[in-house]
């Protein structure tokens, strides 16, 4: 082979190693950004694969000749999977009571369920609410899967957490809580919440929880924290004929300057938020609060246990800063502040809790800086 063959047949093959490499990288690039947008973003689902699934069924047809919920709806399910999933919604598979109803834990194409169900008639109303309802996704907020409208029943299904709720980590009934959670790991909770609340208050128009509580908190098996029942409220107020039988009970959670329905605002969200904060901070249920009578005497009463040390839940001894455990106390006064105009708006509740969190993460992780008193004195009461 003569030199200038060699040479051009030299470069030839550098020119094609060169464009392997270019095609190699561009398929890399490309491969990565179709990973990146495959992962659960802050408005996905926990389980996608379990609701791409479902989602296959979804515009399909039933065995009752009826059209099935639309591709981008919630799925409709039969009564017969509903009973196949709870065994058929026998007492063993019976896990709580809710506003809307028993709730049942169901197992459907291998992903655990939480079915809820309650007496009631077909209703437009019902699916064009759980149609919207389905369609708001968020890591912070329980999803809602699909529905069931037969045998004189109204159905919701929503994603199961293994953890439950937040009152089982907190108080139960007397009983020794399940697990014990230190400082930091509570206000990464609270953070949780906040961030499912602030996305139903970004919605347009905002959706209004109205029945937030730490019932309605519960933990993945990670401890990562979504709200509950989001919409659920508005769904009864919406497909009852007589006032709402869910708001008839006494809710220590229940903004207090609350006249009527029509009265709920995003701030009374906020007040339900306080409350929840109350009882992460004491470790007990805040039943007491609607007996004070006012804002003035819930902060003379929070004083007056400040004072005696006996304000802070007992199993979060060593686990916290001074400062910390302050400002998480003073948010939780400003979410219950009276009048209503006074609290601060979900958003900045969730800012002040990351600053909280990320503060505390450093000094308790890396620092090992840990307290078990409450030396406050009126300084928690003043302006910072």
């Amino acid at each position: 082979m003569s030199k200038s063959v060699a040479t051009i047949v030299g470069g030839a093959a550098g020119a094609l190693a060169l464009m392997a490499v270019f095609v190699g990288l561009v398929w890399f690039c490309k491969s990565q950004c179709k990973n990146v947008s495959n992962k659960n973003s802050e408005t996905g689902s926990s389980d996608p694969s379990a609701l791409v699934e479902w989602n296959r069924g979804a515009g399909s047809i039933s065995a009752t000749g009826q059209p099935l919920s639309g591709a981008h709806g919630a799925r409709q399910f039969t009564m017969a999977e509903l009973e196949q999933a709870t065994r058929p919604f026998s007492e063993s598979s019976l896990i709580g009571y809710g506003s809307f109803g028993p709730i049942y834990k169901g197992l459907l194409l291998d992903t655990v369920v939480a079915i809820k169900r309650r007496p009631g008639p077909p209703r437009q109303e019902f699916v064009a609410e759980v149609n919207h309802l389905s369609a708001i996704r968020h890591r912070n907020l329980v999803s809602l899967l699909g529905y069931c409208l037969e045998n004189g029943s109204q159905m919701l299904v929503f994603e199961y957490l293994p953890n439950g709720n937040m009152c089982n980590h907190l108080y139960d009934m007397g009983q020794e809580p399940s697990a014990k959670l230190e400082f930091k790991q509570r206000v990464s909770i609270a953070l949780g919440a906040a961030k499912g609340l602030c996305h139903l208050h970004s919605l347009r128009p905002p959706l209004l929880h109205k029945n937030f509580k730490t019932a309605n908190v519960l933990v993945d098996e990670n401890f990562i924290a979504k709200v509950a029942d989001a919409g659920v409220s508005t769904l009864l107020d919406k497909i009852e004929e007589a006032d709402p039988s869910h708001m008839t009970n006494v809710n220590v959670f229940q903004d207090p300057e609350l006249e009527g329905p029509g009265g709920f605002t995003e701030k009374s969200d906020v007040y339900s938020f306080g409350v929840f904060l109350f009882e992460l901070v004491t470790g007990h249920e805040a039943s007491h609060i609607t007996s004070l009578g006012s804002y003035e005497a819930l902060i003379e009463w929070v004083r007056s246990r400040l004072s005696l040390n006996d304000f802070v839940d007992r199993r979060l001894v060593g686990t916290f800063t001074t400062d910390g455990i302050r400002d998480l106390i003073r948010l939780t006064l400003q979410c219950m502040s009276s009048p209503g105009s006074k609290r601060p708006k979900m958003e900045m509740v969730m800012v002040e809790l990351e600053r909280i969190h990320e503060k505390e993460m450093a000094l308790t992780t890396f620092m090992g800086e840990g307290t078990s008193t409450i030396t406050l004195g009126s300084e928690l009461f003043t302006s910072k």
